[in-house]
């Protein structure tokens, strides 16, 4: 089964740890495990942790550079198995010669600082997601929060600029993080489906990164999707910090029953989270697959949750 997981913090953990190696490494990904999980395209995020750059005194902009070369270096270093894509049509070149697509996304819109020819410039470079907002305010809006007043609060003005120009220059928008009120925003606004790249069900698990019933299915009618976040605190009980196969096919069953089969994804946020991991990594990915079969769904859905609907997503949004 082909594999295509929206979300993972691993050039995060490359960039500020000590291991600096794509090709192997002891993270939840690495070139290795993608193979061993038949991933087709992984979409790495570059993160960028605005306390950290708070601390260390550094201009957010030039650091967002500097951690794009250094991505860039990691997937030079491993061309033979692995090939930076921004459509589709090259995700389909890529797969045809045996390369691993990465996606190139950036998580906190807040480098483009006011600024909208800093989305052309990284458009150019081959950035082709944003999520909007990481857990803090920015030029484009607020985060989600157990806030009520923060939550209800909608985009910016640029914020409303910036979706419009990701839309004319086909870039895809990721809701995860975002405000309730930013959300419903970018579903009225945006004229290209949007995404909640890294979350999960909020009736299930009632923190603010899921998504309520009525924002799937919303999400749903306007043709995207949520990738399923494998973090415990987003799956199960707030006591039982374990990431359960038991508990993402609840998720997956719930969204199923409220926006359909062509609203779900993987959005593992893998070496972004914490706490115990029944798939360890994204070579052991075959043991949802496995669980989803045993549940009863259909290959074509199973097909949809692991790649379909992501390809769909790349077709209708970048091109």
């Amino acid at each position: 089964m082909n594999i295509i997981d929206m979300h993972c913090d691993t050039m995060y953990k490359i960039y500020h740890e000590e291991e600096k190696s794509l090709r192997e490494n002891s993270y939840s990904i690495d070139i290795q495990k993608l193979k061993k999980g038949n991933v087709i395209a992984q979409f790495f995020a570059m993160f960028i942790d605005k306390a950290w750059i708070d601390e260390n005194h550094l201009d957010i902009y030039q650091h967002t550079k500097d951690f794009y070369r250094q991505v860039v270096s990691q997937l030079e270093e491993n061309q033979e198995d692995i090939k930076q894509a921004v459509s589709y049509k090259e995700l389909l070149e890529n797969k045809k010669k045996g390369k691993i697509s990465a996606f190139l996304t950036i998580e906190e819109g807040d480098f483009l600082q006011g600024k909208l020819e800093r989305l052309e410039e990284f458009y150019h470079l081959g950035v082709r997601l944003i999520t909007l907002t990481w857990n803090y305010e920015n030029c484009i809006g607020y985060p989600n929060s157990f806030n009520r007043e923060q939550m209800a609060k909608g985009l910016k003005p640029f914020g409303f600029e910036v979706i419009e120009r990701m839309n004319e220059l086909g870039m895809i928008i990721d809701v995860s993080h975002l405000s309730d009120g930013g959300f419903y925003d970018c579903i009225k606004h945006s004229k290209k489906p949007i995404v909640a790249s890294h979350s999960c069900a909020r009736s299930l698990v009632n923190i603010p990164r899921n998504m309520t019933d009525e924002m799937l299915k919303l999400l749903a009618e306007k043709g995207g999707m949520v990738g399923i976040n494998f973090c415990p605190r987003f799956l199960g009980k707030e006591k039982d910090k374990v990431s359960r196969i038991t508990y993402m096919l609840e998720h997956i069953q719930h969204i199923k029953k409220i926006a359909g089969m062509d609203a779900i994804g993987l959005g593992t946020d893998f070496d972004g989270i914490e706490g115990e991991l029944e798939i360890k990594n994204i070579a052991q990915i075959h043991h949802l697959m496995q669980a989803l079969e045993q549940a009863g769904f259909h290959p074509d859905e199973i097909e949809k949750i692991c790649y379909k609907n992501v390809e769909r997503i790349l077709r209708e949004c970048i091109g």
